[in-house]
């Protein structure tokens, strides 16, 4: 892949699953990463320190660790390190109302930040990365170079034209480029939800023989042919009957964070709100709400409710009269 920019440096602090492969994308676009990492291993650098030494001025600085306080951690070591002209990138999840606090920490000693939204996971490499940044005209334009190394190729049009703009864009001032990412990911918990709720009727019934079959035919041709649908079908070609994983799912915070700002601009998120809470429930063993619900049926009308027994089994308890 080669890149019609001038050639850049960047630092880029966190070289994990994604912050690895982003620093190989950005070396074969021909540009030069210098890496830093907790954890000796493929860091080129040892320090904070040691990275701001080895960049020429302006400094680009992409920080690409856990959100929360390791990035603001991390932030603000940076702003007693770098210099004025120089800009740091928040690339990983962090809450949108966070970037106005580390840009005016940063500004204050002539420092620019601009906030990314990153989208690729670990096919990023491979695939290239969808980026939804924020911040000033100047301070996104000293990044462009390293935007355009990361981001997908090009599509065409019908007539062979180059489509621009796809794949990346500034969508705002501070704060834009990881609210339009909350969005995205809040998008795709509602997606992931009914593509799993799908698959579970499927497999409930006897009708349909070839489930993972069913799955894969929906990846060519129909309206809801999608990325996330050819996963699910990498998934089952791996593990057919999904036997080999719990039906446990974590959220990383921003559907949690999309439901909140829903509330707060009175924006109904019904699909988006219900998969987040389906996430909160595939964590109970025994949902305490589904034992009252059950109580209350044999209460109000003797339906019969399971009791656990001394080997955890759950035989049937006698119906009580309606």
């Amino acid at each position: 892949m080669e890149s019609e920019e001038q050639d850049v440096q960047l630092g880029l602090v966190g070289l994990g699953k994604m912050g690895g492969n982003m620093a190989e994308r950005v070396r074969r676009a021909g540009h030069e990463v210098i890496g830093y990492d907790r954890s000796p291993g493929a860091r080129d650098v040892d320090s904070l320190q040691g990275l701001v030494d080895a960049l020429e001025a302006p400094r680009v600085v992409w920080v690409m660790v856990p959100s929360g306080d390791p990035t603001r951690s991390t932030v603000r070591e940076l702003g007693e390190l770098l210099s004025p002209g120089d800009v740091v990138v928040d690339g990983g999840n962090s809450k949108f109302t966070d970037d106005k606090v580390h840009a005016d920490e940063l500004a204050e000693k002539g420092i620019g930040y601009v906030d990314a939204g990153v989208s690729g996971g670990v096919w990023g490499l491979q695939n290239g990365y969808a980026l939804m940044v924020g911040g000033t005209a100047e301070d996104v334009a000293k990044v462009q170079p390293v935007f355009d190394a990361l981001k997908p190729p090009a599509p065409h049009d019908e007539q062979g034209n180059e489509m621009p703009g796809v794949g990346f864009v500034h969508a705002g001032p501070v704060g834009a480029g990881h609210f339009a990412k909350m969005v995205h990911n809040g998008i795709e918990y509602a997606m992931m939800q009914a593509y799993g709720e799908g698959y579970e009727l499927l497999a409930a019934v006897d009708l349909v023989e070839d489930v993972p079959g069913v799955i894969a035919s929906w990846t060519q041709g129909t309206v809801i042919r999608s990325w996330l649908l050819d996963l699910l079908v990498k998934a089952l070609q791996e593990d057919p009957g999904l036997d080999k994983i719990t039906g446990y799912a974590e959220d990383s915070g921003e559907g949690r964070w999309t439901v909140e700002q829903a509330i707060e601009h009175a924006v109904p998120m019904p699909a988006i709100s219900a998969s987040l809470f389906a996430r909160f429930a595939s964590r109970q063993d025994d949902s305490p709400t589904m034992k009252a619900v059950a109580a209350l049926r044999n209460q109000f009308g003797g339906h019969s409710v399971q009791s656990v027994d001394s080997r955890g089994n759950n035989p049937p308890v006698s119906e009580k009269p309606a």
